[in-house]
């Protein structure tokens, strides 16, 4: 099974399967639309993730839309994931109504995509299976209670505010949340507040009119607008500044927003669900966040426990997530010894159910034996330290002179200085992004 990517950028279209085959396994490449049926007729796709614009010059995303609705006919079940440009929303919006699972906007944010990826793939298969939406899997008392708590709140209209650290399950939370409700046929758009600028917020959540600043070359919804008739998931909702959040009050108030550049204000019809990380000591601080604010959203909240207080859990979440990855990596399924059980539920998980995933999703690929040990969930001390003690022995034999391997130390050095951020690691070595990229799976970075 391949995630398939149709976009007829190559240099697009390498950097998604350069980011994700490494989380993901084997993903293809297809440039020109007709090769997509062809390629669905083969059986082996498991997602795709299709641009809307193909022809030079066009925006509308007419030709997006029709290979959308001719490769959901071919396939109903095939999770389908969108990518456009941010000047795109209402076409996003348009392809989900149109049966695709989400959408990304380009240039993307490689957690989100990654994030947005995982979750259409927990959904591909039937709930109760490998699909099940595993961030709620658990029979501590906790996530029963949390369970109970969702099916009751859901088909009402009130703001939920959901509390959780990092890698706990908010979204899927949201997304529950949204299923459960008298909006589940309209969209879910989930935004993500911290990767909003100062600069950008007020017109990404509320839209702009044309010549309303500089860039605003054409009218554009914003969020509010966009979701309209579902529900707004208001991701990371602490990281706003104290003048978006007066904003947000407002608009929450009214019920309605005002674009930039617009003379007059529009009713919307959303319900908002919000989240963060931010503990509740931080969170009632009103030189963090606004408490006028804080009431409007937080009418109902839900707390999803860390995995650290439910470790009873960890057992049937890492079962579950051993079983997915076998499943796509073509891996056989093993058990794990009994030291690897206990290294398992010893472990405090500060990544939580994000971080345990990533250990099972490692322990597949890399384990050798029969039975699946503490170090191949990267839990062993020794493991952590051998690659600096390989590196260490290179060093100490002296530099290699091969150019191959010096570039390829030069391009991780570079990564690792920009912490990931492929434009800067491109400035550094003065290389554009597409020549980056290249060079990255040139070496298998």
């Amino acid at each position: 099974m391949a995630i398939l990517i149709l976009d007829d950028d190559p240099d697009v279209a390498l950097a998604a399967r350069l980011l994700l085959q490494r989380r993901f396994g084997p993903v293809r490449l297809l440039h020109q639309p007709e090769a997509l049926l062809p390629a669905l007729d083969a059986g082996d796709v498991e997602l795709l993730l299709l641009d809307m614009n193909f022809l030079p010059g066009r925006t509308d995303g007419a030709q997006g839309l029709e290979l959308l609705q001719r490769a959901l006919a071919h396939s109903p079940e095939l999770p389908l994931i969108v990518m456009t440009a941010y000047a795109e929303v209402n076409l996003a919006v348009a392809a989900l109504k149109a049966g695709a699972f989400d959408f990304v906007t380009k240039p993307w944010d490689n957690a989100k995509l990654c994030a947005t990826v995982a979750a259409a793939l927990a959904r591909r298969a039937p709930q109760g299976g490998v699909g099940q939406p595993s961030a709620l899997l658990g029979e501590a008392p906790a996530m029963r209670e949390l369970r109970a708590l969702i099916q009751s709140v859901a088909p009402t209209e009130a703001n939920v505010l959901v509390l959780g650290e990092m890698g706990s399950g908010k979204e899927l939370v949201a997304r529950e949340i949204h299923a459960g409700s008298k909006r589940v046929g309209e969209i879910f758009l989930a935004v993500d507040l911290g990767a909003l600028s100062e600069t950008t917020l007020e017109s990404e959540l509320f839209g702009h009119k044309r010549g309303s600043f500089t860039d605003a070359r054409q009218e554009r919804p914003g969020r509010f607008q966009a979701a309209a008739g579902g529900t707004l998931f208001l991701d990371e909702v602490a990281n706003l500044p104290l003048a978006g959040q007066a904003k947000l009050l407002t608009v929450l108030e009214r019920r309605e927003v005002t674009p930039l550049g617009a003379d007059r204000a529009l009713p919307v019809d959303v319900r908002i669900v919000s989240a963060t990380n931010l503990d509740e000591a931080a969170l009632f601080d009103p030189l963090r966040f606004r408490p006028d604010l804080l009431y409007r959203l937080n009418t109902i909240v839900l707390r999803v426990p860390p995995l650290r207080e439910r470790r009873e859990d960890i057992p049937l979440l890492a079962r579950h997530y051993l079983a997915a990855y076998a499943q796509q990596y073509g891996k056989p399924l093993r058990d794990c010894s009994a030291a690897a059980w206990q290294a398992l539920q010893a472990n405090d998980w500060p990544g939580n159910v994000r971080a345990l995933r990533h250990a099972c999703e490692r322990a597949v690929i890399l384990g050798q034996g029969t039975q699946l040990e503490a170090a191949d969930f990267g839990l062993n001390a020794a493991t952590i330290q051998a690659p600096a003690a390989a590196t260490a022995a290179t060093s100490s034999a002296g530099p290699s002179l091969s150019l191959h391997e010096r570039e390829r130390e030069a391009l991780d050095q570079a990564l690792r200085q920009a912490e990931g951020n492929i434009s800067q690691a491109a400035r550094l070595l003065g290389l554009s992004r597409a020549a980056l990229y290249r060079r990255m799976e040139k070496h298998g970075l």
